[in-house]
């Protein structure tokens, strides 16, 4: 909270108390939970680790929502926490409005919110999820180092190659976006919010207000790289540069990123009445945008819908849903599920034609681990039934069914904007009522900490010795 402070400070706008205020009493109550929670040795249960993990991602926007607060006395709670959670969750769905006139310690406020929460998720899905086999997440267990491929010896080691990885992503994707003729503020913004993935922006058009074909490319450059595994970015660094050019999941993902691009494009050329460049062009930018989770926006696709019948609605429909890699800023089901749901698929059709063979799925040329494709099973499942239930919950709060049923589904993705008039690209979610503001605050914490780790706390033997 200092630095947007001192970001207003220099603008010359007294925002900055706002922000010192806010540090202050963020301060004062973790320096109170560091004393009281003192001990010699501390050690988490599968249980603690859990709730600890939940508790934190709560307690986390409450915090991040006072300045929010103080900035403006006509924002309510309710909609100060939706931003806050918008922005850690790196969803980038937004209840402000006058983004141009905004004080730049806020816009970099919420730049630098969802710019730590792309770096939690990262180590977290690299970390403790594997740890808790949450979907399917064990097949990326590296804390321990218990196989022979060594990344880094040790795990504290391995956060440090992410941070400063992830830094330097940042600072190069904040350079190329001066270049493109960003001011420094916008610059900066967007570079933190592209490569987490994030897509809060600086202006109320989001990227379309600058009308830069070069300001686009850079920003689904960095889109892209935010959607692969960081950990692949460790082993490039380290000189391991085909363990980046070998896998996979990173083959299925590019593949179905050009695969969707194409079809857009094609579709927009044909139909929506543009020439090849600019259907290529925006095409590409808000089909990345959508299946990384991003959620920036230069055109208002909603409205492509009316004029090529819809199929490109529809597939960012879809896209919503199938999101990046593991262990990258991304959001959605990530693509590895898919893949493994793929294997296993193939192995039952196997099955049919040879009903006594021996079939075992693989996963990046190696033997699925027991329990991976129930885990993954699993959450297909749940998601479908999680989305399918806030869309029901939506519509109780008087949403229609457009709005109600894309707005669980980009809160469950942290995709950002659904679909529809009010929640689409061109809207916001400022007109939608406080409860269901809260609801899709639920969906985007579940959708973020993959499920699992949200409703395990909801089963009662959770809570039994």
């Amino acid at each position: 909270m200092t630095v947007p402070a001192f970001v207003d400070y220099v603008h010359d706008n007294p925002d900055w108390m706002v922000f010192v205020i806010s540090g202050g009493l963020t301060l004062f109550i973790g320096v109170l939970l560091i004393l009281a929670n003192r001990a010699a040795q501390l050690r988490f249960s599968i249980r603690q680790a859990f709730l600890m993990t939940t508790l934190s991602w709560v307690l986390l926007p409450a915090f991040a929502a006072v300045p929010f607060l103080l900035a403006n006395p006509d924002t309510s709670y309710t909609d100060a926490y939706f931003e806050a959670m918008s922005g850690i969750t790196t969803t980038g769905s937004t209840v402000m409005t006058g983004l141009d006139l905004m004080p730049p310690g806020l816009l970099l406020w919420r730049g630098v919110l969802q710019w730590l929460g792309g770096l939690g998720i990262v180590i977290m899905a690299l970390t403790v999820l594997p740890m808790l086999r949450v979907g399917g997440m064990q097949m990326f267990k590296v804390e321990a180092f218990e196989t022979q491929e060594k990344v880094v010896p040790r795990a504290a080691s391995l956060a440090s190659w992410l941070v400063g990885i992830y830094i330097a992503l940042t600072l190069i994707w904040g350079l190329f976006l001066y270049w493109a003729g960003m001011a420094p503020l916008d610059a900066v913004v967007h570079a933190m919010t592209t490569i987490s993935t994030g897509g809060y922006s600086t202006k109320d058009a989001s990227v379309g207000h600058f009308r830069s074909a070069a300001v686009d490319w850079i920003i689904v450059g960095g889109m892209i790289v935010g959607a692969i595994p960081f950990l692949l970015f460790v082993k490039v660094v380290r000189g391991r540069i085909m363990s980046l050019l070998r896998d996979t999941q990173v083959h299925w993902f590019l593949g179905t990123l050009v695969a969707s691009v194409a079809v857009v494009a094609w579709w927009l050329w044909r139909d929506g009445g543009m020439d090849a460049l600019n259907a290529f062009r925006y095409a590409a930018f808000n089909t990345v945008s959508v299946m990384t989770g991003t959620g920036y926006a230069t055109a208002d696709y909603w409205q492509w819908g009316g004029v090529v019948g819809g199929a490109p609605v529809a597939v960012l429909f879809c896209l919503t849903f199938v999101g990046g890699c593991a262990g990258s800023t991304s959001c959605g089901i990530k693509v590895f599920r898919f893949q493994i749901l793929g294997a296993m698929a193939a192995i039952q059709l196997r099955r049919l034609l040879q009903p006594h063979g021996v079939f075992i799925p693989h996963y990046n040329k190696k033997p699925i681990q027991e329990g991976v494709a129930e885990a993954v099973m699993a959450f297909f499942f749940m998601y479908a039934l999680s989305v399918t239930f806030l869309a029901m919950l939506l519509g109780m709060t008087g949403l229609d069914y457009v709005t109600a049923v894309s707005g669980a589904a980009t809160a469950i993705s942290n995709v950002g904007p659904g679909l529809g008039d009010v929640i689409g690209p061109a809207g916001n979610f400022s007109t939608l009522p406080d409860s269901a503001k809260w609801l899709l605050s639920a969906g985007m914490l579940l959708g973020r900490l993959e499920l699992f780790t949200v409703l395990v706390l909801f089963v009662p033997r959770f809570w039994r010795d």
